[in-house]
């Protein structure tokens, strides 16, 4: 069951230290994504979505691109499972809507494809090695759908 969880928008250089420590858990630790490849000059001009715990805890992160990408979404091992992912990508959906954007993208971990599916994102690629682990490209077409995660899809 999925306990309170707050999501912020926040800026990159206000909230460096807990994005960088949750991605590096996920990508770099857990992933074993090369620290060359997890950073970019994205970052700084990113719109950055953080999860903190009911006790204030970083939990989660994703960012999204003025080009309507989502990416960098990483959720905490120990959070995993509780629904946290589903609030995150609803409100990173949420967000690209109200700025407009018609077609939302991002690239998916294989393992992960059913979950973006339940979204309302399609896969239109064939997979592909990034980092070392097998992606594809996802898209939804965001007037077309208005499917959310509900915590029974997961």
């Amino acid at each position: 069951m999925l306990a309170n969880i707050y999501i912020d928008e926040v800026a990159w250089s206000q909230n460096k230290q807990h994005l960088i420590h949750i991605r590096t858990k996920v990508f770099i630790e857990e992933q074993k994504v090369p620290v060359a490849l997890e950073w970019d000059d994205q970052d700084a001009v990113a719109q950055h979505l953080l999860v903190r715990s009911s006790s204030d805890e970083p939990i989660a992160c994703a960012r999204l691109l003025s080009n309507g990408s989502i990416g960098r979404m990483a959720v905490l091992k120990a959070w995993r499972g509780m629904g946290v992912g589903a609030k995150l990508l609803n409100k990173a959906i949420a967000l690209h809507r109200q700025q407009g954007v018609s077609t939302i993208t991002l690239s998916a971990q294989v393992h992960a494809i059913l979950f973006y599916q339940q979204a309302g994102f399609n896969v239109v690629s064939e997979p592909y090695l990034e980092a070392g682990i097998m992606h594809v490209d996802m898209q939804l077409i965001a007037d077309k759908s208005e499917h959310r995660i509900s915590m029974t899809d997961i």
